[in-house]
């Protein structure tokens, strides 16, 4: 009896390897995953020595279509080098109802228009 015993050892020594490991790595996940909203790359400043700033707005052209409006200043040795824009016409979104707030609490229902939502991918 004392043998087969034995003879289990390896294989529950093995089993809690296993479980160990899924339980690890699910812990290492949960502490990697910050929910701070610190963004190191955030700036208040450009470097004008040699840098790119753009800039993207979107404006109502009239009740049919907004105007995206995206803006490059390429800086070097801190002066703007060349700044391109560029302009398309976009689709309006129609409109939404939503539940609007004045200062004094009070609410209503309110008829507004949508807005694009802005989106940038940096590579």
């Amino acid at each position: 009896m004392k043998k087969f015993f034995l003879s289990l050892y390896p294989q529950i020594f093995a089993m809690q390897r296993l479980s160990f490991l899924p339980f690890s790595i699910l812990c290492l996940f949960l502490i990697s995953c910050s929910n701070s909203d610190d963004n190191e790359d955030l700036t208040t400043s450009v470097n004008k020595n040699g840098s790119v700033e753009s800039s993207i707005t979107v404006a109502p052209l009239d009740s049919t279509h907004h105007v995206l409006t995206t803006r490059h200043k390429v800086w070097v040795h801190d002066t703007v080098y060349k700044t391109i824009e560029y302009r398309d016409t976009l689709p309006s979104l129609g409109n939404e109802i939503t539940t609007a707030e004045n200062e004094n609490g009070d609410t209503k229902t309110v008829n507004v228009k949508k807005d694009y939502e802005v989106y940038i991918t940096v590579k």
